[in-house]
C-alpha cells in the first residue's frame, strides 16, 4: 500500500515532465521519474515565492499610501497574510522534494516503479476517454478550466478506477489526499464530488451492460 501511495504521488508530480508515448515512458528509470517530480516541485516553489514577493510588495505600498485609512490597512494586512501562506506553501513543497528520495528508499523500489509506469502509461493511452468521462461528470465546468495539478489528480484516479481495477472508493480517497496536499484551498471537495459522479457513471454503465447482456441471452 505504501509503495502504491508513493507511486501515485510520483505519477502526479512527474506526468507533466515525462514523455507521453507509452514506449518512451517505459524506458524511464525510477530515478528519471523522481527527478521529474522534483523539477515540478521546484517550479511550484519558485512560482509560490514570486507570488508571495509580489503580494508583500503590494501590501507594503498599500500601507505607505493608506494614510492610516482602515480599509487600506485591512487590505494590506490581507495581502501580507496571503504572502505568508504562499511562502508556507513553498516551504512545504521544498519539504516534499526532500522527502521523496527518502520515502522511496524505504519502500520496494521495483514495486514503486512498476506501478508508476502502469499508471502513467494507462493514463496517457486512455487520456481522451478519461477526459470525456470527466467532462460528463462536471456540473457547469470543463476539464480545461481546472488547474493542471487538479486535472492530473482526476485523470490518475479515473484511470485507476476504470482500467487498473482499483476499488472506486480507494481511488477516490487517494485522490482526495493528493488534492489536500497539492491542490488549492478546498479543491479536494470539488475533486471528490467529480469523482463520485464518475463512480456513478461507471456503475450505470455496468448496469446497462449487464441488462443488454441479459436481453441478448433471452433472444
Amino acid at each position: 500500500m505504501q509503495a502504491r501511495r508513493i507511486a501515485r504521488e510520483l505519477a502526479l508530480l512527474s506526468i507533466a515532465q515525462l514523455p507521453t508515448k507509452p514506449d518512451k515512458l517505459q524506458a524511464q528509470s525510477l530515478q528519471d521519474v523522481v527527478l521529474a517530480a522534483i523539477r515540478t516541485l521546484t517550479v511550484e516553489v519558485q512560482d509560490s515565492l514570486e507570488t508571495a514577493s509580489a503580494e508583500l510588495s503590494r501590501g507594503s505600498d498599500r500601507l505607505l499610501n493608506s494614510e492610516t485609512r482602515a480599509g487600506s490597512i485591512n487590505t494590506a494586512r490581507s495581502m501580507v497574510t496571503e504572502a505568508i501562506e504562499l511562502t508556507q506553501t513553498a516551504i512545504n513543497r521544498v519539504g516534499a522534494a526532500l522527502e521523496l528520495p527518502e520515502f522511496i528508499q524505504l519502500t520496494n523500489q521495483k514495486e514503486v516503479r512498476a506501478y508508476v509506469m502502469e499508471l502513467l502509461t494507462n493514463t496517457q493511452a486512455h487520456r481522451e476517454e478519461v477526459d470525456d468521462l470527466l467532462n460528463r461528470s462536471m456540473v457547469d465546468w470543463q476539464m480545461h478550466r481546472l488547474a493542471r495539478i487538479d486535472q492530473d489528480i482526476l485523470r490518475l484516479a479515473v484511470t485507476e478506477m476504470r482500467f487498473l481495477g482499483v476499488p472506486e472508493q480507494v481511488a477516490i480517497n487517494e485522490a482526495v489526499e493528493l488534492a489536500k496536499r497539492y491542490s488549492g484551498e478546498d479543491g479536494f471537495r470539488f475533486l471528490n464530488g467529480v469523482l463520485r459522479r464518475v463512480s456513478q457513471q461507471l456503475g450505470n454503465e455496468q448496469t446497462d451492460s449487464a441488462t443488454s447482456s441479459a436481453e441478448r441471452d433471452r433472444d
